[in-house]
């Protein structure tokens, strides 16, 4: 397969009057990651997370307002966020639904709950439904073979599915998305 080269250091992106990356955003960054860190550049990654977990993607106009705030170069952030799946570089779903594909899951039925998805859902994998709610992927392997077939909701996993848990877990997500905790975890616990 031929390499694609593209010249992205001098790209900029369409961007608005507000700054993306705010003052508070900056502050957030310097104090909980600069200390940790042996330099600037060494931030992108954790930056990359907190502004992805703020807008819920990765907007171009955000990511050329960290290469500045970092004082690196633009291409050096958008080659960071391209390369690495966790980050959307483009609007997802309040909900991102991850389906494996290992084999394990598929021979336990995983194709089957990707088939009902799509049909539930409307949208193919990789696509997100219009009203912004779900995006379907697959993925290769969410590591639980032992209870497969497996899906994630979000950082959520759902193990031992069938097409009727699926749909009660879907059906009972809340409205916001920061409000979805994993019902097995004892979160009172957690937060002592």
């Amino acid at each position: 397969m031929a390499w694609i080269a593209e010249d992205r250091r001098a790209v900029s992106a369409k961007s608005s009057d507000q700054p993306l990356l705010t003052d508070a955003m900056k502050k957030h960054l310097e104090e909980k990651y600069f200390p940790r860190y042996p330099t600037r550049r060494a931030v992108v990654l954790p930056a990359l997370h907190y502004i992805q977990h703020t807008y819920n993607y990765l907007p171009a106009q955000a990511l050329e307002e960290l290469a500045l705030f970092l004082q690196i170069a633009p291409s050096e952030v958008l080659d960071t966020a391209s390369f690495y799946e966790e980050y959307w570089l483009k609007p997802k779903g309040k909900y991102l639904v991850s389906v494996c594909r290992s084999l394990s899951c598929e021979v336990c039925g995983s194709k089957e709950l990707e088939a009902h998805l799509k049909r539930k859902l409307g949208i193919e994998l990789g696509q997100t439904t219009g009203d912004g709610r779900f995006t379907l992927v697959e993925v290769e392997c969410l590591g639980a073979c032992g209870t497969a077939p497996v899906a994630m909701v979000n950082d959520v996993l759902h193990e031992n599915l069938t097409v009727d848990q699926l749909d009660q877990v879907l059906n009972s997500l809340p409205a916001d998305p920061h409000d979805y905790k994993d019902p097995t975890v004892n979160w009172e616990l957690d937060e002592h």
